[in-house]
């Protein structure tokens, strides 16, 4: 059965915490949804693989080989296989996290 999602709604904030959902895992590649209250993230480390950050809500702070980028509710980028990245929330802010392995 098909099943019709709103993706924002799939997920809620948690004070002072990060929480996460997969929705797609395998072998070719995962979509995970992130809800990260302000000022949370993920610290930083490399992928092996590209990786596609859409925002779908709040804002978040991107920072890649030391380049800073912010990133708004709509907009997306994609983030290189095995350059260090990190992100983090400015203000409460869900994001799909796309990554390809193949």
């Amino acid at each position: 059965m098909y099943t019709v999602h709103k993706i924002a709604e799939m997920l809620k904030y948690q004070a002072g915490a990060v929480v996460s959902r997969t929705i797609i895992d395998q072998p070719a590649g995962t979509v995970t949804l992130f809800a990260l209250d302000a000022g949370q993230g993920l610290s930083e480390h490399t992928a092996p693989f590209d990786a596609l950050v859409q925002a779908l809500e709040g804002s978040l702070e991107i920072r890649v080989s030391g380049h800073e980028h912010e990133l708004a509710a709509g907009e997306l980028m994609v983030m290189p296989a095995n350059e260090p990245h990190e992100l983090r929330a400015k203000t409460s802010a869900k994001f799909l996290l796309i990554m390809i392995r193949s």
